[in-house]
C-alpha cells in the first residue's frame, strides 16, 4: 500500500503520476486552443472540417471498416484511452487507493454525489425537451488530466492528500462514466456481432482463469473484440475496458503485469491520444455566437451542471460521509479547500465532450455541447483556482477542518 504524505514525494508513484498527468493537462489545453484557432481562422476552418470528415477504410478479407477520421479517433484511439483507464481502475481497486474501505469511502461518496448532482441540475435545466434530456450525463464526469493540470498551477500550496483525493475521485468518476456509456448510450445492436464479441470476451477471461501471462494473446484477442464491438453497435471504447479487466494483475511469481503495461501506455495516452482527441473535438466556430448563446438550454444546462453541480454534489456527499463517521477529510484539508476541489472537478472537457458526442449522435448539437463544456470547464477551473489559492498557503490550510 502506498504511503501518502511521506517526505520523499519525488519517489512516490502517486505523486509522479499526478505530475505527469498535470503535464498532459497543459498539453491538452494547447491542443484545445489550436482547435479553436483552426476552426475559426480563414482558410484553416474548411481544411480542419474537411480533414476530420475524411473517410478512411480498413479491409481484412471480406471485412471492411469505413469511418470518418473523427470516428476513428473517438472510437479507435479512445479505446486505447479506456484500456489505460481500465488498467488503472483494476490496479487501484486491488492494490492502490481503492483497495481498503478507509481509503475508498470518502472519494466513493464524493464521486457518487459529484455525478448525481450535475446530472440532476442538467435535467432540471434541459429536461423539458426530451431530446436534450439525453445529454444528462455530459456534466457528470471529470477530466483527470485537465483537473490535475489546473491543480499543478498552485504548486505546493495544495496538500498532497488533497491531490490524492482528487485523483481517486476522478478515477471513480471515469468508472461511473464507463457504466453510463454501457447502460445508456448503446443501441441498435447487431445480434451476430454481439455474439462474436461475447465469444471474444469468453476467450479473454478463459486466458485469465488459465493463468496465461503472455500479453500478446490478450492484445490480439482484444483487437478482435474491438472489431466485433464496433460492428455490434456497442460503443467501441468499452472493448478497451473489457480487455483491461481480463489482463492479470500479476504473474504467478508475483511479477507485475498490469503496472508495466500501464506505464507503457501512459505517455502515448497523455501526449498523443488525448491531445489528438482534444484537437478533433474542441473546434468551435465562433462566428454567430454571442453571450446570449450561452443562455440557450443545452449549453446553459451543461455549464450549470459543471459549475454548480460538481462542487455541490462532492461537498454534500463528503459532508454526509464525514458526519456519519464513515470517512474523514484528507489530511491538512479545510471545507473551503474541499469546495475548491469540487470546483476543479467541474473541469469535464475530454469525458464531457466524449459523452456529448454519444448523446447526440442523431442530432447535430455539436457546437452547443462544445460551447457548454468549454465555458463550464473554464469557469470551474477559475473558481477552483481562486478558492484553493485563498484557502491554502504554502501547502497548509489557512483554516482547519471542522
Amino acid at each position: 500500500m502506498r504511503r501518502h504524505g511521506s517526505g520523499n514525494q519525488a519517489r512516490d508513484p502517486a505523486a509522479r503520476f499526478i505530475d505527469e498527468e498535470a503535464a498532459g493537462g497543459l498539453l491538452l489545453a494547447a491542443a484545445a486552443v489550436l482547435a479553436l484557432i483552426a476552426s475559426n481562422a480563414p482558410g484553416l476552418s474548411a481544411l480542419y472540417e474537411g480533414m476530420l470528415s475524411t473517410r478512411l477504410s480498413v479491409e481484412i478479407g471480406s471485412l471492411r471498416l469505413g469511418k470518418p477520421l473523427l470516428l476513428w479517433i473517438n472510437e479507435g484511439l479512445m479505446a486505447v484511452f479506456f484500456l489505460r483507464v481500465g488498467l488503472e481502475l483494476k490496479r487501484e481497486a486491488l492494490e492502490g487507493h481503492l483497495s481498503t474501505r478507509e481509503q475508498a469511502m470518502l472519494p466513493a461518496f464524493a464521486a457518487a454525489g459529484g455525478m448525481a448532482a450535475p446530472a440532476g441540475i442538467y435535467y432540471l435545466a434541459a429536461g423539458a425537451d426530451p431530446m436534450l434530456a439525453r445529454g444528462w450525463a455530459i456534466p457528470a464526469a471529470t477530466d483527470i488530466a485537465f483537473a490535475l493540470g489546473a491543480l499543478s498551477l498552485l504548486g505546493k500550496r495544495v496538500p498532497a492528500a488533497l491531490k490524492i483525493f482528487l485523483l481517486t475521485l476522478a478515477t471513480l468518476d471515469d468508472f461511473g462514466a464507463i457504466v453510463i456509456i454501457a447502460m445508456f448510450y448503446t443501441e441498435d445492436l447487431s445480434a451476430q456481432a454481439s455474439l462474436l464479441a461475447a465469444g471474444a470476451l469468453i476467450v479473454l477471461f478463459t486466458l485469465n482463469r488459465m493463468g496465461i501471462e503472455r500479453l500478446g494473446l490478450y492484445l490480439l484477442t482484444g483487437i478482435a473484440l474491438w472489431i466485433f464491438v464496433v460492428e455490434s453497435g456497442i460503443h467501441a471504447t468499452l472493448a478497451g475496458v473489457a480487455l483491461a479487466m481480463a489482463i492479470p494483475l500479476r504473474a504467478r511469481d508475483g511479477r507485475p503485469i498490469v503496472a508495466p503495461l500501464e506505464e507503457t501506455l501512459n505517455p502515448y495516452v497523455r501526449y498523443l491520444i488525448m491531445p489528438i482527441f482534444a484537437f478533433a473535438n474542441a473546434g468551435l466556430p465562433l462566428m454567430g455566437l454571442s453571450p446570449a448563446s450561452l443562455l440557450a438550454p443545452l449549453p446553459l444546462a451543461i455549464m450549470l451542471g459543471l459549475v454548480l453541480g460538481k462542487p455541490l454534489g462532492i461537498v454534500a456527499a463528503a459532508a454526509l460521509a464525514a458526519a456519519s463517521g464513515l470517512a474523514r477529510l484528507p489530511a491538512d484539508a479545510s471545507w473551503r479547500a474541499m469546495i475548491g476541489i469540487g470546483c476543479i472537478a467541474g473541469i469535464g472537457f475530454t469525458m464531457s465532450l466524449f459523452i456529448g458526442s454519444l448523446a447526440f449522435e442523431s442530432v447535430d448539437h455539436t457546437a452547443q455541447v462544445r460551447l457548454g463544456v468549454i465555458c463550464g470547464s473554464v469557469i470551474s477551473a477559475v473558481l477552483g483556482f481562486a478558492i484553493l489559492h485563498q484557502s491554502t498557503k504554502d501547502g497548509r490550510p489557512t483554516s482547519t477542518p471542522d
